[in-house]
């Protein structure tokens, strides 16, 4: 048995007394360190071996001619956290030891505070947490020398992603994750320290890139503008198992769900690991008053007096029952209120964070100043449900809360492939809860509020004795948005008038929104000559200009440059799916009719186009002999000898599109009647008026 496998209450005691006088004297010889042990030079040999083989501590010669002098001790950075690990359970044993004794000698428990209270009130307020910034003199020199280095510009979620390592939020984390920590996060939830922490925070590069990189070599982080944010220091360079990391941190390998999405389909290909050091932070122009770093949030509520915090988090505004909901957990909690919500990344077709803030600014006077404050965080979120809201908890933690609420299916992603939730309602309590102590944040249980119309008041559901004899109310989100989509009543027992009227300014009526039409199908199967004749009867209706962006077109004008090949072939996609959300986030109708031949790039539009609106996908299903036999261009004729290459449906696949909005035939039918189709699909989702 060796050290940290399980030891017996004795092996740890003298674990920790060894890790402790190594680290109080280094230098000491073998028999002075035994004697201070007060264990024989056998016992204390193997203790050290042990101790070397588990990587607690380093042992190096050194010259000299005393030959009981001749190593010097050094604990690891591991070792440095098994003995502050060891110091916690040594003085709870004897702080427990204390107690016993007290109540068998005066018959009363003591009036010492416990261990885990004194050590969370100096943790969350006393003390500022560590950060990775320079000061400002060094950080004008890192910029000029930084010019000189290697440069990599990040993704908004890796902008997030440092933003929180740079100023504690991701504490104890000091960069982004090594190949070993990767590994231990991965697997069991565990730096390789042995510190808790449930998410890999990873910076994802492609190979090209990946492949002018050195381990050992400093590289500059600069934001979309190329402001340089952080210098890093590449301590490991590795391509991970995508498909091991999507069955562990998000539960299975499955592409509904949007982070494994990410995964393998928008992260590079290769990981780089190593410490960061802080430059400057990202600039945000937007609400920079409602924005603050983990010390700031500590420093407020030093300043307030606030000893016992709540958080909220939230991606989603706020109604009457999230208000009700919020003040008993301050009560239960006997707690002050953080309303904290994410600003960074959410799910893709979460209402826009502008919306949101504006509206959680117009219900704020709805609770007492004096006991609540809201902060927005500049989160990337992952949706990983269970291991999300562990991770959630550690950075309000480390923001100064002592209390979190986690919700039923709390940052659940929606559902699978299979159509089944990818989390169980309560899976994020239950591992929140198995981990809390050893977090130092406690979990206060999110309930399900419903509004009772006899007593004209919201209560817990599970609470309602008298459910039969009541009339219980209730508006999920879908319902919600739909009368957000009709222009239906929202009541005002459900959401505040200002948080309606919010939402209505950014989610008008689906008739006088924007909306884009995408078509897909073989070349030749007709989808520019219906796109066409979509165009002429929507112009024909007038209300709002109608684009259309044809994939010969759009060829010609925005990607002339670009070849044939699959990644020039996705490029030209998403070119044309930024500007169709353009034209739908600015109200008008964005028709588009390429081949789009990748189920994962017409996902990546559809993502994009529905921030801002509908995203209708037609699958014109002419098939592949028709299209071949229409062939008015000869493509297909080149294609079968060779002469074009990589042509969809001859030497390159088609993925059909498994749910489209609408799929049409076009053989044997008229143009006017497969543009109809479309018309009467577009009226039944309440996009135009019929």
């Amino acid at each position: 048995m060796t050290l940290l496998s399980k030891p017996a209450l004795d092996d740890e005691d003298l674990l920790f007394r060894l890790l402790r006088q190594l680290d109080l004297a280094p230098g000491a010889s073998q028999r002075a360190t035994a004697t201070a042990l007060k264990v024989s030079l056998g016992r204390l040999n193997s203790l050290l071996r042990a101790a070397a083989d588990a990587g607690l501590i380093t042992v190096d010669q050194r010259a000299g001619p005393d030959k009981r002098q001749r190593f010097a001790y050094a604990l690891t950075t591991r070792g440095a956290a098994k003995k502050n690990q060891l110091i916690s359970a040594f003085l709870k044993r004897k702080l427990s030891e204390y107690d016993a004794l007290h109540a068998e000698l005066t018959g009363t428990k003591s009036s010492i505070s416990p261990l885990s209270d004194r050590t969370r009130l100096m943790n969350n307020y006393l003390t500022p947490i560590p950060e990775l910034y320079v000061s400002y003199d060094s950080a004008q020199k890192m910029k000029t020398e930084a010019a000189n280095l290697t440069s990599w510009d990040l993704t908004p979620r890796q902008i997030c992603d440092l933003e929180l390592l740079m100023n504690g939020g991701f504490n104890p984390l000091k960069g982004f994750l090594s190949e070993e920590d990767y590994n231990g996060v991965v697997e069991n939830m565990r730096l390789s320290t042995g510190e808790l922490w449930p998410m890999p925070i990873t910076l994802d590069v492609g190979d090209d890139f990946a492949q002018s990189v050195e381990v050992g070599q400093d590289i500059a982080l600069r934001d979309q503008e190329g402001v340089i944010l952080a210098m890093m220091s590449v301590t490991d360079k590795w391509e991970p198992n995508k498909a091991n990391e999507a069955e562990k941190v998000f539960g299975a390998d499955d592409s509904a769900h949007p982070a494994v999405n990410y995964l393998h389909n928008q992260a590079g290909k290769i990981y780089l690991g190593g410490p960061i050091t802080g430059i400057q932070q990202p600039v945000h122009y937007d609400f920079r008053a409602r924005r603050d770093t983990p010390n700031e949030m500590r420093a407020y509520f030093r300043k307030m007096g606030w000893r016992k915090v709540v958080a909220f988090q939230t991606r989603n505004p706020l109604h009457r029952a999230h208000q009700e909901l919020t003040f008993r957990a301050a009560k239960e909690a006997q707690a002050n209120l953080l309303i904290h919500p994410v600003v960074g990344l959410t799910k893709p077709g979460d209402i826009d964070h502008f919306t949101r803030v504006r509206c959680y600014e117009a219900v704020l006077d709805q609770y007492p100043s004096s006991t609540t404050s809201m902060s927005l965080l500049n989160l990337a979120m992952r949706m990983a449900g269970p291991r999300e809201a562990v991770w959630h908890g550690l950075i309000r933690k480390n923001h100064g809360c002592t209390h979190f609420i986690v919700g039923r299916d709390h940052a659940g992603p929606g559902k699978n492939s299979a159509g089944e939730d990818f989390y169980g309602p309560y899976d994020a309590q239950d591992l929140f809860r198995e981990h809390q102590e050893e977090m130092g944040i406690e979990m206060v249980d999110f309930k399900h509020m419903v509004y009772v119309q006899e007593r004209a008041q919201y209560e817990p559901a599970d609470e309602i004795e008298d459910r039969e004899n009541v009339t219980i109310l209730n508006i999920s989100g879908t319902e919600l948005r739909r009368r957000l989509a009709e222009g239906l009543e929202i009541p005002e027992w459900f959401s505040f008038p200002q948080v309606v009227s919010e939402l209505r300014k950014s989610r008008p009526p689906r008739a006088s929104q924007g909306f884009t039409v995408f078509f897909t199908g073989f070349s030749g199967s007709g989808k520019s000559t219906i796109a066409n004749a979509l165009m002429v009867k929507l112009m024909e209706m007038g209300g709002r200009p109608v684009t259309l962006l044809d994939g010969d077109i759009v060829r010609k004008n925005l990607s002339s440059e670009l070849g044939f090949s699959k990644e020039h072939r996705d490029l030209n996609i998403r070119r044309i799916g930024y500007v169709a959300s353009e034209i739908t986030k600015n109200g008008g109708i964005a028709i588009c009719a390429p081949i789009a031949p990748y189920a994962t790039t017409r996902r990546a539009v559809r993502e994009d186009v529905e921030a801002f609106g509908a995203f209708i996908e037609v699958h014109v299903a002419t098939s592949i002999e028709e299209c071949e036999r229409r062939d008015r261009k000869g493509l297909y004729k080149l294609a079968r000898e060779g002469k074009i290459k990589e042509f969809t449906g001859i030497s390159d696949p088609y993925d059909v599109p498994e749910n489209p909005e609408l799929s049409v035939e076009t053989e044997n039918v008229e143009v006017d009647n497969c543009a109809h189709q479309v018309i009467l699909k577009l009226e039944s989702m309440g996009l135009i008026k019929g």
